[in-house]
């Protein structure tokens, strides 16, 4: 069953949900970006079935999150590289790895997988600033506003908001 998209949704997160599709994307993503790239070692990654694998591929390539190369003429093969969109998803993938952690949902001996700087080799990780002063904000004392390409029904949902 096709679930309905979200065109026409005034809403960044909707939009980069459509281009990603589903949560096998982001599992394509996360390995791509950690530099596989072919056909045999994104399935043997994730473990899906060839045909997700395929339809996943050609979305993802549709939504210019990835480009796919040849590597190989005789037989024709392919390997698939993250676009700069792409690449701009390791956000996510960073920020999804970072609640897993969190929430211990992966192991209990810690996390399975860690980003350190390339420089000192540091763990790294997300955090929220303020785009002023570069200080750190709190989760807690971030709150919604509706932006200067915000229609009604963004308004509304910002409204709803606690104080």
């Amino acid at each position: 069953m096709r679930l309905k998209g979200f065109e026409g949704m005034t809403c960044s997160i909707a939009g980069v949900l459509e281009a990603v599709g589903d949560r096998w994307a982001f599992l394509i993503l996360r390995d791509l970006t950690l530099g596989l790239s072919k056909y045999e070692d994104l399935k043997r990654s994730t473990g899906i079935t060839d045909a997700t694998l395929s339809a996943r591929l050609k979305h993802l390539e549709q939504n210019g999150l990835i480009e796919r190369r040849v590597y190989r003429t005789r037989p024709a093969r392919h390997e698939y590289v993250p676009s700069a969109k792409g690449w701009d998803m390791v956000l996510v993938i960073q920020a999804l790895a970072q609640v897993g952690d969190k929430w211990g949902v992966a192991s209990s001996n810690g996390p399975p997988l860690e980003f350190v700087n390339t420089h000192g080799g540091g763990r790294v990780r997300l955090r929220i600033i303020d785009e002023q002063t570069d200080a750190t904000v709190r989760l807690r004392d971030v709150r919604p506003k509706a932006g200067p390409g915000a229609d009604e029904k963004v308004r509304w949902r910002v409204g709803k908001f606690p104080p």
